[in-house]
């Protein structure tokens, strides 16, 4: 295979001073909610985004997070947006519903505004497997939200 050397290369960027960051966090499966949000939260302080610049909305369910990032996307106020929220199957369709809906909603506001947006709305078969998930899928969402800021400020 030719290699290439005449091309530039957006690096990797994980700085997060003087990005705006919003986060919509679901109420629903509480628990889990909020260990996605400390993790996030933990994650984006270590990379230098000021807690001052961290703007947290809560929502009753999942299905509710889309709207609300729609919003913060169209307010011109952040560089990048996190969605974290716990879907978990239950014995009805109900899962699948708001599963598909929320992950649907959250992609196409971020097509939409242009706005990257790091999905963190977990959709696991039972709590435990959400509680196993909910400090690694936080902050890998944290470092989506920086390292696609940056990238889309560079293009």
């Amino acid at each position: 295979m030719e290699k290439c050397d005449n091309y530039v290369e957006i690096e990797k960027n994980l700085s997060g001073v003087g990005l705006h960051i919003g986060i919509v966090m679901s109420r629903f499966n509480i628990d889990v909610c909020e260990g996605l949000l400390s993790a996030c939260a933990c994650t984006l302080r270590k990379h230098g985004v000021a807690d001052g610049d961290i703007t947290l909305a809560s929502v009753p369910g999942a299905l509710e997070i889309p709207l609300v990032l729609q919003k913060m996307a169209k307010s011109g106020k952040f560089d990048a947006l996190i969605a974290l929220g716990a879907v978990i199957r239950g014995e009805t369709y109900h899962f699948e519903l708001v599963a598909n809906e929320s992950g649907n909603g959250v992609t196409r506001v971020a097509l939409d505004s242009g706005m990257p947006i790091a999905n963190a709305i977990l959709t696991t078969e039972d709590d435990d497997q959400a509680l196993a998930r909910m400090s690694e899928k936080g902050s890998e969402a944290a470092l989506a939200a920086i390292e696609m800021a940056n990238l889309l400020k560079q293009l």
